[in-house]
């Protein structure tokens, strides 16, 4: 049988019907893992959004993973170009210290469509074996993980042959995953959820030509992405009923409920963190609003209600829609995620510029002599003491909190 990362998006693919919930013997991220990301434009934009990384930072935090990405747009396995004299794959990957590897490939193959599949599974086998036996950590065998490419986007005109291209997407990703259970890795099959979500035509794209996930689509597929690669933490949900003064909590725990000046007071402990809020105004997928924090209060009197947790206002809404439920994402415990999110890509900027430098012309060209030329060495040597800097400096959070929250009625 094959390792596969076969979490199945738990709650997410439950709710959206992709997928019947399933559970892993272990997962292929660990706490304490040191990841290496390779692969095409997707893997490269996981590194300028941060979702994926804060994710997994979060879902580790007594003992949190490092992460260094080194995708690169446009990567095929069969052609993964780069300026002369740049620095060696392995290289980076034992300076790293790598535990696992995150492959994300397929998409550029698939435009060679079915003729395509043999070299495509052929590439990925070779790919396979490049890694197979490395001890890039010094002691253990590196695991590798395969991400199969997403599904595409149908955005009228801008896309006419989406149906097809579909079609060939669904033939590498089958392709991925034939050689994952042969050889016994970790897989990520990505398109069939997407695929799922790209049909609700009502709901924000994901891309931006079809097969570039937008800031919007990086947030979704990095959630579902997280589910299946980590042990899933449950999304913040509160639930508390107003009359009878009782609550309870998924990712929480509610104590001290009781009625206050016409409203509602309670004391919050936080299990876990916040989920990150997505960057859109208005509404997100429905099939994703379950993963999402969120707070029910049932049994209010009629009217308007701030919440404030420590005194600071967060929302404000009718007693109406408290009962339905609403989505929390600007607590301060959600910019404080969204600051961590902040911290990542700061990080790996100052990576990137240690590991990709910018300006061949200072390196192999007629500026190499340049003062600018003879300082980049010490300049790229700084950049990676301020990206490890960083790196060691990235905490989602220590001891469970506790937080006052209060439901106060609006003065008219």
């Amino acid at each position: 049988m094959s390792r596969r990362c076969s979490f199945a998006f738990s709650l997410a693919l439950a709710v959206i019907g992709l997928a019947p919930a399933a559970t892993a013997a272990e997962p292929a991220i660990r706490p304490g893992d040191r990841i290496a990301i390779m692969g095409n434009t997707f893997a490269d934009q996981l590194r300028v959004n941060g979702y994926l990384e804060t994710l997994l930072l979060q879902r580790s935090a007594e003992n949190r993973v490092s992460v260094r990405n080194l995708g690169w747009g446009g990567d095929m396995l069969s052609a993964r170009d780069r300026p002369t004299n740049f620095p060696a794959e392995e290289a980076a990957l034992i300076d790293h210290k790598t535990d696992v590897i995150i492959a994300c490939f397929g998409m550029g193959e698939s435009f060679a469509g079915t003729d395509g599949l043999p070299a495509f599974r052929t590439a990925l086998e070779a790919f396979v074996a490049s890694h197979r036996g490395r001890k890039y950590n010094g002691t253990s065998e590196v695991r590798l993980v395969l991400v199969s490419p997403i599904a595409y986007e149908n955005l009228g005109a801008l896309t006419p042959e989406w149906e097809r291209r579909n079609r060939e997407l669904a033939d590498y990703t089958a392709a991925m995953e034939q050689v994952a259970n042969r050889q016994e890795l970790g897989f990520v099959n990505l398109f069939e959820p997407t695929r799922r979500l790209l049909t609700d035509s009502t709901s924000p794209k994901l891309t931006t030509n079809g097969i570039h996930l937008n800031a919007y689509g990086y947030w979704a597929v990095s959630r579902l992405l997280a589910d299946d690669l980590t042990r899933r933490l449950p999304p913040w949900a509160l639930r508390v009923d107003a009359r009878n003064r009782h609550a309870e909590g998924d990712g929480v725990t509610i104590t001290q409920v009781e009625s206050a000046g016409g409203g509602m007071r309670f004391t919050v402990r936080e299990n876990h963190a916040p989920t990150l809020a997505p960057p859109i105004k208005g509404q997100a997928h429905a099939a994703l609003l379950p993963l999402r924090d969120t707070l029910v209060v049932t049994n209010l009197a009629p009217g308007e209600y701030r919440l404030t947790i420590d005194g600071e206002p967060v929302i404000t809404a009718g007693h109406d829609r408290w009962a339905e439920g609403i989505a929390l994402d600007s607590s301060p415990q959600h910019r404080n995620a969204e600051s961590l999110r902040q911290a990542v890509n700061d990080k790996n900027q100052q990576w990137v510029y240690s590991w990709k430098a910018l300006n061949q012309v200072h390196i192999v060209g007629e500026r190499k002599s340049s003062p600018s030329g003879r300082a980049l060495p010490g300049e790229i040597i700084e950049f990676k003491r301020l990206a490890d800097q960083k790196d060691q400096a990235l905490r989602p959070g220590g001891s469970p909190l506790m937080h006052e929250w209060r439901l106060a009625p609006i003065s008219r």
